[in-house]
């Protein structure tokens, strides 16, 4: 009968571990449906849903869907994960916008789990659900925050909302320091501790495909998570397993993006130029100084620097109290943005996209407050049950509230009319013909096409512009229409033909130049 008890003592302990687990999932979906809403409801938008780079994902899926043999012109970045959860969410029929909408929404789910993982267990952390729901509510008020309509704003919390803006390697930097810290919670104070091998296999399996899919992976969190590890390593051994399983499998993710080299228009070397430094500082310095002029960012700013602050602080405190995991993840809430912003300015970048460790580390210092608050003793079940009651009933108005005030929000942006690129779209499908257009042009009517090969992505000379696009679209080898509007430079078009030869067809921003039965014959493929 002894042993009959216990058996259910554990069982229920589970069911309400699983609970727990379960609203703090709830939590963090609402938490994603409000931070998507506030993105798609501002400026902000126009990455989430128009972006000519935003839309890589979303033509890679069309493509697929439409039998098109696959010859993509890809960056250094491989989307491998982003397209995948694009692809799954496809089919649930929301279109264009609203599957790009829910894919945020994932992507921010996503980073709680990570988060989740970084707060510890619930046998060794105190209350680290709660920590992972307070760093995933500071994230969202910082994303909340941004809503210029620039890619090159100093504003790379929202970023995550997007399917091209590296959410993947986002999520895998901070589960990498979750994998981490587990690890070293496992080996206890024992300097002498057992291998944590599961920590030891899932760190280099994350690493290899973080950077299999993006070798940005290994600046962001290979060489800081090596070096705070290292520093652990001098006086526990075990740790340089972990170590170790970070470096291989990142190298083994290099190595794995060798047979995919064809797909890799540029390999990102000619974004780095160390004796551009000084302008790269000004650069940098220059996002800061517009970000810091609005209210909002300067408020995100000092809440940022307070969270890097914060960060360091945390270490030192959980590194008294000897509590090593924690203490490591805390340590990488400063080290990574250190270590990212002087090396995007030493390596003389020009992208403030490079700089989303400044961002999401810290939260890893929030994510381990908990750990510094003393234990209470358990309480009575009575008091027990109404804590969990109180949870239940909070959880469940944030999730409603979530869902009553941000889905209508994203459905309006997600569904909102767009005359000129609707009349673009019906034209380019009743003519029956191919057209072309340039890049940051092309892309939007392209992507909202029912086959996208029906337009085709060109430069101002009419050459096949091969980056971020399938270069089987280039088998069509001329085109009869061109798609134009402010952003095109003047085309200057083979064999003396000019615009004035053809028919001009007004799509409010947008403009067709219809040539008719005069064919133009595509040039060269050029990246």
């Amino acid at each position: 009968m002894a042993d009959q008890s216990v058996s259910d003592d554990v069982r229920t302990s589970s069911l309400g571990r699983w609970a727990r687990e379960l609203l703090g999932v709830l939590v963090a979906v609402a938490t994603g449906i409000a931070v998507v809403a506030a993105v798609a409801a501002s400026a902000r938008s126009e990455l989430l849903f128009r972006d000519g780079d935003s839309l890589v994902t979303t033509l890679v899926v069309r493509s697929i869907a439409v039998g098109q043999p696959q010859d993509w012109a890809l960056s250094s970045v491989l989307f491998l994960p982003e397209t995948a959860v694009l692809g799954v969410l496809t089919p649930l029929g929301l279109g264009v916008d609203g599957t790009l909408a829910l894919a945020g929404v994932v992507n921010v789910v996503a980073l709680y789990g990570a988060l989740r993982v970084a707060a510890g267990s619930v046998a060794r952390a105190r209350a680290p659900i709660s920590g992972a729901l307070l760093a995933l509510g500071a994230f969202a008020l910082l994303a909340a925050s941004e809503t210029s309509p620039s890619r090159d704003a100093l504003e790379p919390a929202s970023l995550l909302t997007t399917t091209t803006y590296y959410s993947a390697t986002v999520g895998g930097a901070v589960l990498a320091v979750g994998l981490a810290r587990r690890g070293l919670d496992r080996m206890g104070t024992d300097a002498r501790a057992a291998v944590p091998w599961t920590a030891v296999a899932g760190l280099g399996l994350v690493a290899a495909a973080s950077v299999l899919t993006n070798p940005l992976f290994a600046a962001w969190a290979t060489v800081p998570l090596v070096l705070v590890l290292g520093v652990v390593a001098v006086r526990r051994r075990a740790v340089w397993w972990l170590v170790g399983a970070l470096v291989v499998g990142s190298l083994l993710g290099f190595v794995g993006r060798m047979p995919l080299a064809h797909l890799i228009a540029n390999t990102g070397a000619g974004y780095i130029d160390p004796s551009q430094w000084l302008a790269s500082l000004d650069y940098y310095g220059a996002l800061l100084a517009e970000r810091w002029s609005s209210p909002w960012g300067a408020a995100s700013l000092i809440a940022i620097a307070l969270l890097w602050v914060w960060s360091a602080t945390a270490t030192v405190l959980l590194a008294r109290r000897r509590d090593v995991g924690a203490a490591v993840a805390a340590a990488c809430g400063w080290v990574m943005p250190v270590l990212v912003v002087v090396g995007a300015i030493v390596l003389g970048t020009h992208a403030a996209r490079y700089l989303q460790p400044a961002v999401f580390a810290p939260l890893l210092g929030i994510a381990v407050l908990p750990d510094l608050l003393s234990r209470r003793p358990a309480g009575s079940p009575v008091r027990a049950g109404r804590r969990g009651a109180l949870a239940v009933v909070s959880a469940a108005i944030v999730v409603v509230a979530a869902v009553g005030l941000g889905v209508p929000r994203i459905a309006a942006a997600a569904t909102a009319p767009d005359a000129d690129l609707a009349c673009v779209v019906d034209w380019s499908e009743q003519s029956g013909r191919i057209g072309a257009g340039q890049f940051w042009t092309v892309r939007l009517p392209k992507t909202h096409l029912a086959d996208p090969r029906g337009l085709v992505q060109v430069d101002h000379r009419l050459r096949g512009y091969a980056w971020l696009v399938n270069r089987d679209d280039f088998s069509a080898r001329e085109v009869s229409f061109l798609v134009l509007d402010e952003q095109s430079a003047a085309f200057e078009l083979p064999g003396g033909v000019s615009l004035a030869d053809a028919d001009l067809i007004p799509c409010g921003r947008y403009t067709i130049a219809d040539f008719g039965s005069r064919a133009l014959p595509l040039g060269p493929q050029r990246s």
